[in-house]
């Protein structure tokens, strides 16, 4: 019985050595387009513009901050699907290229979201202690994106 416990460890091991071979492409240093980044087409204030990127922009843009356990699989799978997602949903590095409409109904998301505790995700704000968003920063962005919402809508 020893014998087949060890096997198993072994072959366990060795499976677990071979998959750290695969390593998907990084989500950083993709050529950016300044002007179609979110926090500088609309100015937002220093104090939004840090809490994005440190609740959001990880996920939601074409710029990672990769943890150290980001090189083990499959973790950095993991990562890279829940990245790959989150950027198809919303990707902030590319909101210049949204219709005046899209953008209008992403803001509307990302303040219902914030509203209800569903950004940034429990499974992120686990390990980043960091991006939980406190009453005072929720209030500071939910105001901020409603009255560029509303700048928006007045420009359609």
């Amino acid at each position: 019985m020893k014998k087949i416990i060890k096997k198993i460890l072994f072959i366990g091991l060795i499976i677990f050595l071979l998959i750290q071979l695969y390593q998907p492409a990084r989500n950083i240093g993709f050529e950016q387009d300044i002007t179609s980044n979110f926090t500088k087409m609309y100015n937002a204030p220093k104090n939004v513009e840090v809490i994005l990127k440190t609740s959001c922009y990880d996920c939601h843009s074409n710029n990672t901050n990769y943890p150290w356990y980001s090189n083990i699989q499959p973790a950095r799978f993991f990562m890279e699907h829940h990245i790959n997602e989150a950027k198809e949903n919303l990707n902030f590095s590319e909101w210049g290229k949204y219709s005046k409409r899209k953008q209008v109904n992403k803001l509307d998301r990302i303040v219902k979201q914030i509203k209800s505790d569903e950004m940034p995700l429990a499974s992120y704000t686990l390990i980043h202690k960091n991006a939980i968003l406190t009453k005072t920063q929720k209030i500071e962005v939910m105001d901020w994106v409603n009255k560029t919402k509303d700048s928006i809508s007045s420009q359609n």
